[in-house]
């Protein structure tokens, strides 16, 4: 989410603390990311500086970033103005999404100079600007020229102004009666948190539905709904609150964050305090980027999986309709048959033989189609090859069937282990198997010590380990390395899924149930009813010679029917 007005005004006043520092280094290792190397009263500090389309924003960061070989030239320019520079000031003008960074530093000429970097965080018009002491810009990240911006255009040369003021009054600087005019004025069916997004400048639609939460119990409430007042105290009341780096989770991941405590979502999110604004941008952000890294290889390997397992299934069908065409060679065997029978009544140059066919129960005469210039011996040696081609390629195609069949089934188990995937080291796994079968080439042809797989682990009611393979290589090493013979392996019957071993008795009903749960989830048949999961012991599963990751056959079992369900699941995972 951009940052809006409030929460820019926080990270300024937190930043404010850094007046003072030397610039040491500027690098610029992203299209739209500064690291300046900062060294402050405390000791040296990074200082993140985005332009990004949705990740704008400024803050100290831990983390360091690989560069370019060659740096860009909007970097070497920083690095020639500020290289050295104190920073004198750190502002927010008029509550707008822009953040000035001030330093004082030497010119060309060597002497005392000031240079100004405005941060314009405004989503897609986002921008970085370097302006001289003149008021003149030296240059930015993205320029406009006056045929594309005519409003405001950027280039070097040209005098900066600050972005125009929206043709709304800002929230942050209207008086009381103001706003009150503004609520009369409206459409009581509209709903409030849009109305103050489309009338008030500097209010993001989370500040929107917050203010509109405080004042009415609910963020979706309309304009007849509320009153003036009770907008209008919200919000100040909301301004009134101590600042508080705030982080929302959705299932323990990064969903949203702000400068105060969020209400709207009650307990659908969670929310974390983090020490300071800083540790909340640099670990929101960096969140994101490595679930977008995750997302971004997870859907490469996807691809991957899904044009092999298309072209597996065009192979099978393939070779599916050549079997069907040796089904005829019993009626060329018999053919060959016929027209020896009858070479008595034959002469060359015939192009059919019309006889009496003594494979059938009525003898019913048949027609058979002959090649007018082989002779008659040598039409019906002609059939018999054709039979003799067509029994020996069923035999063969047979074989290539049944291994397309396999193919097949392997590669809609792999794109199941991606929808299972929760991180890099199940991609890594995933991505490691699909080079042990010779999809991928390893792209480092060093061996590495692999560290042991790890499949998840739950706890039955009764306090019973029950472990899940996420994957095909995670199967393998849980049911024939790790699992010992006598506890009970699960898999869901008939389709794609994890292995699960669970250290009971099969007789064990609870943890049976727990574990059959759990197999059930982690499968293909997620979202099924009354799913049918088969248990043996682990004795009596095998892995067939030659067989794929994570393909075993097993006997000596029992079914039982189980429902998956998100809440069971969660209720077991609390267990651990």
């Amino acid at each position: 989410m951009p940052l809006d007005a409030l929460c820019i005004s926080e990270v300024t006043r937190e930043l404010q603390s850094l007046a003072g520092s030397r610039v040491d280094k500027v690098q610029q290792p992203e299209k739209d990311v500064l690291l300046m190397h900062l060294r402050s009263g405390e000791g040296p500090v990074r200082l993140l500086v985005s332009a990004g389309s949705g990740t704008a924003r400024v803050h100290l960061t831990r983390m360091d970033r690989e560069n370019p070989a060659e740096p860009p030239m909007f970097c070497m320019l920083l690095r020639k103005h500020l290289g050295g520079a104190r920073l004198l000031s750190v502002e927010q003008p008029n509550w707008e999404r822009v953040m000035l960074l001030r330093f004082a530093c030497l010119d060309e000429l060597g002497e005392a100079s000031e240079k100004l970097l405005a941060v314009e965080m405004m989503g897609r018009n986002s921008n970085l600007i370097l302006v001289d002491g003149a008021g003149r810009i030296l240059d930015c990240l993205h320029k406009a020229d006056p045929m594309s911006a005519p409003k405001r255009p950027l280039l070097p040369g040209l005098f900066y102004a600050l972005p125009p003021a929206q043709e709304k009054e800002n929230l942050f600087l209207t008086s009381q009666a103001g706003f009150a005019e503004a609520f009369e004025r409206a459409g009581k069916e509209k709903t409030a948190d849009d109305w103050l997004v489309e009338n008030f400048a500097g209010v993001s639609p989370l500040l929107a539905r917050e203010v509109v939460t405080l004042a009415a119990e609910r963020s979706d409430a309309r304009l007849g709904e509320t009153t003036a007042e009770a907008l209008w105290n919200a919000f100040r009341a909301l301004l009134a609150q101590p600042p508080r780096p705030t982080l929302l989770l959705r299932e323990g991941m990064p969903f949203e964050l702000y400068c105060r405590p969020i209400r709207q979502y009650g307990a659908a999110l969670t929310q974390e305090t983090k020490e300071s604004f800083s540790a909340l941008l640099d670990g929101f952000y960096t969140e994101k980027e490595r679930i977008a890294h995750q997302q971004q290889r997870s859907q490469a390997l996807a691809k991957l999986v899904k044009n092999r397992r298309e072209r597996s299934a065009r192979k099978l069908a393939a070779r599916l309709e050549e079997r069907k065409a040796t089904a005829r060679r019993e009626t060329w065997r018999q053919y060959g048959d016929l027209i020896k029978a009858n070479l008595y009544r034959m002469q060359r140059g015939q192009t059919a033989l019309e006889a009496e066919n003594f494979y059938d129960p009525e003898n019913a005469p048949v027609r058979i189609p002959l090649e007018a210039k082989l002779s008659p011996q040598q039409n019906a040696e002609r059939y018999y090859k054709l039979y003799t081609k067509a029994k020996n390629a069923e035999k063969v195609l047979t074989e290539q069937i049944a291994e397309a069949e396999r193919e097949l089934e392997y590669l809609e188990s792999v794109q199941q282990e991606l929808l299972l995937a929760s991180g890099e080291k199940d991609l890594g796994e995933i991505r490691q198997e699909l080079i042990s079968q010779g999809y991928l080439h390893p792209t480092d042809k060093r061996r590495k010590k692999e560290a042991p797989p790890r499949p998840l682990s739950f706890r039955s009611p009764d306090g019973s380990l029950i472990r899940v393979g996420k994957n095909n290589l995670q199967n393998d090493w849980l049911t024939l390395k790790s699992a010992d013979k006598n506890e009970v392996w699960f898999h869901v019957q008939k389709s794609h899924g994890s292995h699960v071993v669970a250290r009971c008795g099969r007789e064990d009903r609870e943890t049976v149930e727990a574990a059959a749960l759990l197999a059930a989830w982690y499968s293909d048949a997620r979202d099924s009813a009354n799913v049918p999961v088969d248990y043996t012991l682990v004795r009596y599963v095998k892995k067939p010679s030659g067989a794929r990751p994570g393909m075993v056959i097993y006997t000596d079992y029992k079914t039982i029917y189980v429902t998956p369900e998100r809440s069971k699941v969660e209720a077991l995972e609390q267990l651990k």
